[in-house]
């Protein structure tokens, strides 16, 4: 539960909302790719530039996401699509 001000999407509102997401690991769904590049990566035959991150497994995501209502300062309903996580999984 957030409120809507904190969301960073520059809305005024005091109003709480349900914001759902996705966390956890993804190693078993690891494929052929993710076991090469960390390998590569822990061997420091190939290295990142100074400003990228990479990863050498799937990242957990959203794969469907829902809307979210609420009433901002002026008593206006605003509606937010693709703002909340309806479903996960392991990406990449």
């Amino acid at each position: 539960m957030v409120k809507v001000r904190d969301l960073g999407l520059g809305f005024n509102s005091d109003e709480i909302v349900l914001f759902k997401y996705c966390s956890g690991s993804c190693h078993r769904a690891r494929s052929n790719y993710d076991l090469t590049l960390g390998n590569l990566l822990q061997q420091q035959l190939i290295a990142p530039g100074p400003q990228e991150r990479v990863l050498s497994h799937p990242c957990c995501r959203p794969t469907r996401y829902e809307a979210v209502s609420f009433m901002d300062v002026q008593n206006t309903w605003q509606t937010v699509e693709k703002l909340s996580a309806a479903e996960c999984s392991c990406i990449g």
